[in-house]
């Protein structure tokens, strides 16, 4: 059901880059948290709807450029996860054979 209000909001009231909407605005009218809006974007773009998204918000994309900016946007959020998990991969051999910290 949000999904279909999420994805109807966005086509009808955000179509291209120029119309986008805060995450805020969105999590306002939809009535729901920030967790779940990213959630319910996340199922959509799976099942190949091409919700855009830039800093300033998201957005019903209207090109493949706009389609392929958001791509490299979540690329770079995924190298960035993967850097993460390499630190913290290497903080482990700082823990004693007990498991406790340094």
């Amino acid at each position: 059901m949000r999904e279909n209000q999420l994805l109807t909001y966005l086509r009808d009231a955000c179509p291209g880059r120029a119309y986008r909407v805060s995450g805020a605005e969105l999590e306002r009218v939809l009535d729901v948290s920030g967790t779940e809006l990213r959630k319910l974007v996340n199922r959509l773009r799976r099942k190949g709807v091409p919700i855009a998204s830039d800093r300033s918000g998201y957005f019903y994309a209207r090109t493949a450029g706009e389609v392929y900016a958001t791509i490299r946007q979540l690329r770079k959020m995924v190298s960035g996860l993967e850097a993460a998990i390499r630190g913290l991969e290497q903080s482990l051999d700082s823990f004693g054979e007990g498991g406790d910290p340094p």
